[in-house]
């Protein structure tokens, strides 16, 4: 059984869609970032840098419990202890960690700052604005690119690149984006959403995640307590 931590947001719809794609048995506990949850010890005992997603394994590599934050990590985790959406050469792997990778350190902090300063910033902030917006579109243009190449980011198999990557896409109104724009992106942005995993992936927690609206849950997040050492 796996016990995940998480609430519905793009980080952790990739998790809830590969465990929804691998087919493993789990457990969900909502954790509320608007209310403070993940500053909790008993959060921070298994993710210590206050984030969703987290998972716990009650059967890890060693047939012991095993804790795991940082959604490329999990990913990476889930795709090896199913024997899927990794590759099974290692060119296919390196290739599947190599777009990882562009979406852990491009596509999620970029696309949100975007989020940030167009949706939430207090001020509006026209270089930030027009900064992010402008890589975002960037991004988008190097996702069309490859796309264009091939059927999925890795190549012509469907792997844990395209599980990350996608949930991040799916606000592209939100990022100053028009997807009509890149009809590569399009496609394969259609092709995903019709997976029945998919589908039931970005469903979990939308019950219960509430808007980031109220000055409270904003300060949780972006003001002195986020930045308080916990």
């Amino acid at each position: 059984m796996i016990d995940l931590y998480s609430t519905a947001t793009p980080n952790g719809h990739k998790i809830h869609i590969m465990l929804e794609e691998c087919g493993f048995p789990y457990r969900m506990h909502h954790i509320d970032i608007g209310a403070g949850d993940q500053f909790t010890p008993e959060f921070l005992a298994i993710s210590p840098n206050n984030k969703i997603p987290a998972i716990v394994d009650s059967k890890g590599p060693d047939g012991k419990a095993m804790s795991l934050f940082e959604s490329g990590a999990i990913l990476v985790y889930l795709a090896s202890k199913a024997g899927r959406f990794l590759g099974t050469t290692d060119r296919e792997k390196f290739t599947t960690l190599q777009w990882l990778m562009f979406q852990m350190g491009g596509v999620g902090p970029m696309l949100g700052q975007a989020h940030h300063f167009r949706l939430y910033a207090p001020e509006k902030i026209d270089y930030a604005v027009n900064r992010y917006t402008n890589e975002a579109k960037r991004l988008y243009g190097v996702i069309d690119k490859r796309l264009g190449e091939s059927a999925y980011l890795a190549g012509d198999t469907y792997t844990i690149a395209d599980i990350a990557t996608f949930p991040w896409l799916r606000s592209w109104k939100n990022q100053g984006i028009e997807l009509a724009d890149f009809p590569n992106v399009q496609r394969w942005f259609n092709e995903i959403s019709a997976r029945p995993a998919v589908q039931k992936g970005v469903t979990l927690f939308t019950d219960v995640r509430k808007p980031i609206t109220d000055d409270k849950s904003k300060e949780i997040l972006f003001g002195a307590t986020q930045y308080a050492k916990h």
